[in-house]
């Protein structure tokens, strides 16, 4: 499904309940990006090459480095220092990579009982963090000694919670339901 089609379908689905009266004004994601801190590797060369090819694997692009913006002394880290890598994902390689997080990826996270709608902010963007990378199919046969942690944010274009948190569930995005009072 292209993204024309992906703006039709959620008007439809969203109009009666925000009062959109064009296809326009229904909410979509603008990118995806995909981070991964290296902590205290950044001295192990072998390890950030792993980090760096298993996340272009799985997301199909070449991650770029982040460098410390200060020096930490308790965290012996320096300015400049590499203390993670991050990919931004657009257009078909989004939807791509969209598809597979909400399909596969997540259906296989060991004790997964869904993402609190608490993890969306206020101006629309959700953030999910994974414990392991070895979720992702393109990796699951690797060695379990080297597993990293990952963060993914989708930016959307809701204008509010409520918005992104209907928005989100329309594609496909298994949130938790909120819980009741009754149930606590």
């Amino acid at each position: 499904m292209n993204a024309v089609e992906t703006q039709s379908n959620t008007f439809k689905a969203l109009k009666g309940d925000f009062g959109y009266t064009s296809a326009m004004q229904a909410p979509k994601v603008t990118k995806v990006i995909v981070s991964s801190g290296v902590g205290k590797v950044n001295k192990d060369k072998k390890r950030l090459e792993l980090v760096v090819g298993r996340l272009a694997r799985i997301t199909g692009q070449a991650p770029a480095p982040r460098a410390a913006k200060k020096a930490i002394a308790n965290f012996k880290s320096r300015a400049g220092d590499v203390v993670g890598y991050q990919i931004t994902l657009r257009g078909a390689r989004m939807q791509a990579f969209l598809d597979k997080l909400i399909h596969i990826v997540l259906p296989r996270v060991k004790d997964f009982r869904g993402i609190n709608a608490s993890a969306i902010d206020e101006m629309g963007n959700i953030t999910i963090g994974l414990r392991e990378h070895t979720v992702f199919p393109e990796t699951a046969d690797e060695d379990s000694k080297d597993i990293f942690g990952i963060a993914i944010t989708i930016a959307t274009t809701a204008k509010n919670k409520k918005e992104a948190e209907a928005f989100l569930r329309h594609l496909g995005l298994p949130l938790k339901e909120a819980a009741t009072a009754e149930s606590k």
